[in-house]
C-alpha cells in the first residue's frame, strides 16, 4: 500500500465524523428555515430548545439532539421579534390586562392595563416563554391581594400616618397665638425670679427658672416647626396623593386579575406555566388545521 493511499485511510474516520457534524447542523438550520417559510412557530419553539420542549411538552423519543441551536445565537433578536406577533395574539386573550411595548427588536416590555399612569410590570421573553415580573412591582400586586381580605390597601397606614402628621403641623399654625402669649408669660416669670431670694430659696428658684426656660425653648422649637410646616404639609398631601393615585391603579391591577383569572393564586400558577400552556395551544391548532 502506498503512502497516499495509507494516508487517504487515515483520514476516512475523522473525515465521517466531519460530515456528519455539518450534516447535522446543515439539516438543523433547513429544518429551522422551513419551520419559519411554514410559519410554524411550535416547530420554531422545539428547535430552539428540543432538551425543554421534549421535557415539558412531548415524550417522543426522535427529539433532534441538543446543541445546534446555538448556531442562530446572532439572529435570536429577529426570531424574538418573528415569534411575537401569534405570541402577543394567543396572551390578549389570556391575559387581556397586559400590554406590550417592543422597546428594541425582539425586546418587550410588560405594560399592566390601558388606564392613566399604567405600570410597567416587567418584560416578556418571547424565546423563553417567560413572564419575567419586577419584582418589587409584583409584591406590590401581591400585597394589595392579601390586604384586600381586611379592606385594606397597600399604603392605609402610610397615608394615615402623613395625615397625623399633617394634623400635627395644622395644630403648630393654629395655636400660634396661644404659643405667643404662654411664652410672653415665662418671659415675666422669668423677670420676676430672677430678683432672688434667700439663701435658702434659691436652689428652689434656680429649678424654676430652668423649667421655665426649657418651656420657653419647646416653645420656641414649635416656632420653628410652624414657619416650616406649610411647606411639609405640601410635600405631604402630594405624598398623599401619589400613594392614593398609587392604590387606585393597583385596584384597578386586582380587580383585572380576579375577572381573568378569580384569584391571585391562579394568576401565578397560570403565568409559571407559561412554555407549556402557548405551545399546547400550538399544537391543538395544528390539530384543528390537520381535521378541516
Amino acid at each position: 500500500m502506498s503512502d497516499e493511499e495509507n494516508t487517504i485511510q487515515s483520514q476516512e474516520q475523522p473525515n465521517a465524523k466531519l460530515k456528519q457534524s455539518l450534516s447535522g447542523k446543515i439539516v438543523y438550520l433547513n429544518a429551522l428555515q422551513n419551520a419559519v417559510d411554514k410559519q410554524d412557530d411550535r416547530l420554531i419553539y422545539e428547535l430552539l430548545d428540543p432538551e425543554r420542549y421534549h421535557s415539558d411538552i412531548s415524550a417522543a423519543n426522535d427529539a433532534i439532539k441538543p446543541g445546534y441551536f446555538s448556531l442562530v445565537d446572532d439572529v435570536r433578536t429577529q426570531i424574538s421579534h418573528y415569534l411575537s406577533y401569534q405570541l402577543i395574539d394567543y396572551l390578549a386573550e389570556i391575559y387581556p390586562f397586559f400590554y406590550y411595548r417592543e422597546i428594541s427588536e425582539g425586546e418587550f416590555k410588560i405594560l399592566f392595563g390601558n388606564w392613566w399612569d399604567r405600570r410597567e410590570f416587567g418584560y416578556l421573553d418571547v424565546l423563553n416563554l417567560e413572564f419575567q415580573y419586577d419584582k418589587d412591582e409584583y409584591q406590590k400586586l401581591a400585597d394589595t391581594f392579601a390586604l384586600d381580605a381586611n379592606n385594606k390597601h397597600l399604603n392605609t397606614a402610610k397615608i394615615a400616618e402623613i395625615s397625623e402628621e399633617n394634623k400635627k403641623l395644622q395644630e403648630l399654625l393654629t395655636n400660634q397665638d396661644q404659643r405667643d402669649q404662654r411664652k410672653a408669660q415665662l418671659r415675666d416669670q422669668l423677670q420676676d425670679t430672677s430678683n432672688g431670694g434667700s439663701f435658702w430659696e434659691s436652689g428652689k428658684i434656680k429649678e424654676e427658672r430652668q423649667a421655665l426656660k426649657d418651656e420657653l425653648t419647646k416653645l420656641t422649637d414649635e416656632d420653628q416647626k410652624a414657619v416650616d410646616a406649610k411647606e411639609t404639609m405640601k410635600r405631604n398631601e402630594d405624598q398623599i396623593l401619589a400613594l392614593s393615585k398609587e392604590d387606585t391603579i393597583l385596584g384597578y391591577e386586582k380587580q383585572s386579575i380576579k375577572q381573568a383569572f378569580g384569584s391571585f393564586e391562579s394568576f401565578t400558577s397560570h403565568s409559571k406555566k407559561l412554555y407549556s400552556d402557548y405551545l399546547t395551544s400550538l399544537i391543538g391548532k395544528e390539530k384543528v388545521r390537520a381535521d378541516e
